[in-house]
């Protein structure tokens, strides 16, 4: 957020070092960790971060708030830091920090807040300084791989030279892993975290690539930048067409720069299975007070924004999953990385505007073993084009697979898919799940959704849905 905010004896000590390095290395990898474009766990099981923010290096005795912010459902908290711009948070901070986190059985994204908007704010650190506060505190984090995500530094350039932002990650990465951290890495965009110039988009592939551990995901901060559901939808679409890892690190339901299309991140975001965190639990200041989720730091004080994030659709309540860390659940054996179809251009010309959604078309109830029922929704409408999403639920069984047909009455015609394989043949389509989502217990659900064209009219159609 802008405003924030003698000879066998040395062989026998070499050979225990050895063997010591060995373990930890072989430790830190079962911890949080990047499979294409997914946050596993270390058992194998995917983590979809849901939560929000929370300004502690601002605020270091509303230590409450961690418990508060678990009692509303979410998994994973971002905590603001920071290394001297503003009062710096000791390593003996940082530690009870984590603890914090663990015992309200939260993942923690710590994030070096010293950088933000680096080369167009006055007092705003670099990258390097960033990992300078880091390495730091790594007698504190060294361990607590399967609970801490180092978010590297927050929104680390403006609007000035962001094409700058690309090395200076990569060095920053190249640092850290030097100095033997094995967490999962998180990496802001420029241009205030919008990255609205599309550094980050255009040049994630050869960040990633600079990692040697192949463990850093990207964070998108989307604020009034993302004020369609078409800039939304292409810029998700560009990380997943690139099978490269994103969350959307911060977002809010409006700002001063324009009104974020909060209803399309939260969706699309659930849809996609990519991580969401809200900005922010309390305390905003410098005019953007309406980002507080909760007035004063009670969470008896819900402000819409704090209504619309954790209770709302697709919210975080409704969609949280907490860490397996946490409830000892087996691994699961990892699935691969979702295959996406090609993108078209990720900022169309033509920008939707939202519309009021049309009325689903529901197939008939599942009646007996190895059923499901679907449902058909026009999320988005725009000229000649259209955003749908289809709704999976298993009935009184649990399924291994899905398929989901209908027919278009009035030439609409499909043009990019996401968590399922769609084939046409004229009108008809046909949806089959793919690897990650076609297993469903009994009354569970999941959902696909589409981009699609129109012209002259878009009736919802009829659907029907088949089990195995």
């Amino acid at each position: 957020m802008r405003t924030r905010f003698i000879a066998a004896g040395a062989a026998l000590l070499a050979l225990l070092t050895s063997v010591l390095a060995m373990t930890q290395s072989a430790q830190a990898a079962t911890g949080l960790h990047v499979s294409g474009t997914k946050i596993l766990e270390a058992n194998g099981n995917q983590f979809i971060m849901r939560g929000t923010s929370h300004a502690h290096t601002w605020f270091p005795s509303q230590t409450s708030s961690f418990a508060n912010i678990k009692s509303l459902g979410a998994n994973t908290v971002r905590v603001v830091l920071s290394g001297g711009r503003w009062t710096a948070n000791a390593a003996s901070d940082v530690a009870n920090v984590i603890a914090l986190c663990k015992q309200n059985r939260l993942i923690c994204v710590l994030e070096n807040h010293d950088t933000t908007g680096y080369g167009e704010q006055s007092g705003a650190y670099t990258l390097d300084q960033a990992v300078d506060y880091w390495v730091g505190l790594k007698s504190v984090l060294t361990g607590q791989e399967n609970y801490v995500v180092i978010n590297i530094g927050n929104e680390p350039y403006g609007n000035n030279s962001p094409s700058a932002w690309t090395s200076a990650t990569k060095s920053a990465i190249g640092r850290m892993r030097a100095a033997g951290f094995q967490h999962l890495l998180m990496v802001d965009a420029p241009n205030w975290g919008q990255d609205w110039q599309f550094v980050m988009r255009d040049n994630a592939a050869s960040v990633f690539d600079r990692d040697p551990q192949k463990n850093t995901v990207f964070s998108i901060h989307m604020y009034g930048v993302f004020d369609t559901a078409a800039e939304v939808t292409g810029y998700l679409q560009a990380f997943q067409t690139a099978g490269l890892p994103l969350v959307i690190g911060e977002f809010g339901n409006m700002h001063s720069d324009g009104d974020p299309d909060e209803d399309t991140i939260m969706s699309q975001a659930q849809s996609r299975g990519v991580g969401y965190l809200g900005w922010s639990w309390s305390g905003n200041g410098g005019g953007v007070e309406y980002l507080d989720q909760v007035t004063n730091f009670n969470v008896s004080q819900l402000t819409s924004w704090g209504q619309r994030l954790f209770n709302g659709a697709n919210g975080v309540k409704s969609t949280a999953k907490e860490a397996t860390i946490y409830s000892g659940q087996p691994p699961v054996s990892p699935s691969p990385s979702p295959s996406a179809s090609p993108s078209p251009s990720a900022s169309p010309s033509a920008s939707p505007s939202a519309s009021p959604s049309r009325s689903p078309s529901p197939s008939p109830s599942p009646g007996g073993a190895k059923g499901c029922a679907a449902t058909y929704t026009v999320t988005n409408q725009w000229g000649g084009g259209f955003q749908g999403e289809v709704t999976v639920k298993a009935g009184s069984s649990a399924v291994s697979g899905w398929t989901v047909t209908w027919t278009y009455a009035n030439g609409q015609a499909i043009t990019q898919v996401w968590n399922a394989t769609v084939t046409s043949n004229g009108s008809s389509i046909t949806a089959r799940n793919v690897s990650y989502n076609g297993g469903l217990g009994a009354g569970a659900s999941t959902s696909f959704g589409f981009l699609g064209s129109w012209n002259g009219a878009n009736g919802v159609p009829a659907v029907s849905c088949a089990a195995s």
